[in-house]
């Protein structure tokens, strides 16, 4: 059997976070389902597993909710078993930044649907393996990193046009947060990410070069969201079936598992 896979995310006031996550978790241990939900106060994000039927029955339930209406899921299929265990937790914040005036709720770059693509929010063992043809890597080793990255090579008033992508979306939502706090007025982000990208658009009009990492089992992906053979090094970084650690050098391990948090 395969597993539907499922991420998405929505920035959404949620005043009842202990009370959405005893619902989710019931419903996806009864649904056999493994990966894991995020849930705060400024909204939700998750990427999760299982059968085809269960996800859907999930993801209608919660566009049901008007705080979740439009909630886009970008999905593919994993053969085996992409997370080992099914949970759904509250946390201060969907996405660790540290910055309060970073709320999508309040204020948020624009999306771009077209290949307007400048910098890329990832971290550095992120855009190792593959990224946009010409997009900017600022190298952050976490995501809150990136506000370093901004006091020391941004300026409103010389950069009037900022455009950047992440994995899944929810970095450089967050991040689009964050410059307009800061006065960048012209702020764009990819819709739905590199995922929705590959899911999107063929490997011959593609921009995007390489592969992506993601935070499951399958390690990486590439065009048609299909698994790329990458397997992860003892010290963290993806590395190709037939290649070196980027980092320290080593050879990719035998065994596809993620331990990237």
């Amino acid at each position: 059997m395969g597993f539907t896979v499922s991420a998405f995310y929505k920035f959404t006031p949620i005043p009842d976070c202990e009370g959405l996550r005893a619902e989710l978790q019931g419903f996806g241990e009864r649904e056999g389902f493994c990966g894991t939900i995020l849930l705060a106060p400024e909204g939700i994000n998750g990427t999760i597993a299982g059968p085809d039927e269960s996800v859907r029955a999930l993801l209608s339930r919660l566009r049901g909710d008007d705080r979740f209406a439009g909630l886009v899921s970008k999905e593919s299929v994993s053969a085996s078993r992409p997370f080992r265990r099914w949970k759904v937790k509250v946390k201060p914040e969907i996405l660790t930044f540290g910055a309060p005036e970073a709320d999508p709720n309040l204020c948020a770059g624009t999306y771009v649907k077209a290949r307007v693509l400048v910098i890329d929010t990832r971290n550095d063992y992120e855009a190792a393996i593959g990224t946009f043809r010409g997009a900017i890597d600022p190298r952050t080793r976490t995501f809150t990193e990136f506000k370093n990255y901004v006091a020391e090579n941004l300026d409103p008033a010389r950069d009037r046009k900022i455009a950047m992508f992440c994995t899944g979306g929810i970095r450089c939502e967050k991040a689009s947060a964050y410059l307009r706090a800061h006065g960048f007025d012209e702020v764009y982000h990819l819709e739905g990410g590199i995922l929705k990208y590959l899911e999107e658009v063929p490997g011959s009009q593609s921009l995007w070069e390489g592969a992506c990492f993601v935070f499951d089992e399958r390690v990486a992906v590439g065009h048609g969201v299909t698994p790329t053979g990458h397997r992860l090094c003892p010290c963290g970084w993806p590395v190709a079936a037939d290649g070196r650690c980027p980092s320290c050098g080593s050879a990719a391990t035998s065994e596809p598992t993620c331990r990237r948090p």
